[in-house]
């Protein structure tokens, strides 16, 4: 029985073990960095929330440019769905997290080995990132409504509100497309 315990151990070189460290602390960071920007959309979402009342008059001061119930109704239902994908891509993250951190504490020599299913863990992290990448998209979608109910109604044409929303649409979706293209490199080498 003691050659079984000791059977392993024989046959581990110092490179796969420190290899193994290195691509756990990538692998933890990551997903460190993937809950805390989480978080802070989580934030701007609430804020997003609280700055917008229904009925509110748009700074264009043309009453048929102010924003209608329907688009406070549209803020609150894309708010909503951006909060749950974020938070499903943090609770997601947090577990891969737990997981990993659960595994190298069983033994004591290998405190920086994790035997995880890389199937599971690159599924887990596909999955948050695309819990990530749909809650910027509705968060994106919210924004929009904000500034329409702010700066009025797109279709009115104003000047903020349009550059405003162009810029917006612009800086998020270049973002977004360098994300998934790393991402998809990461998954695929």
């Amino acid at each position: 029985m003691e050659e079984s315990d000791t059977y392993p151990k024989q046959y581990r070189t110092p490179s796969s073990s420190s290899s193994s460290s290195s691509t756990t602390s990538v692998l933890v960071t990551a997903l460190d960095g993937l809950v805390n920007v989480n978080s802070l959309f989580t934030i701007a979402v609430f804020v997003g929330l609280s700055l917008t009342t229904p009925g509110q008059q748009s700074l264009e001061n043309n009453g048929s440019c102010d924003a209608g119930l329907n688009i406070a109704k549209q803020l609150l239902a894309f708010e909503v769905v951006s909060f749950s994908f974020f938070l499903f891509s943090s609770l997601v993250a947090q577990g891969l997290k737990i997981a990993i951190n659960l595994l190298n504490s069983k033994d004591v020599d290998e405190a920086f080995r994790v035997h995880i299913n890389l199937k599971f863990l690159r599924f887990g992290m596909l999955g948050s990132a695309v819990g990530s990448v749909l809650g910027c998209l509705f968060l994106m979608l919210s924004m929009v409504n904000v500034i329409q109910i702010r700066l009025g109604l797109l279709s009115c044409g104003s000047k903020y509100a349009v550059n405003s929303v162009a810029t917006l649409v612009t800086l998020v979706s270049s973002a977004l497309l360098v994300y998934i293209s790393t991402a998809v490199y990461a998954f695929t080498h």
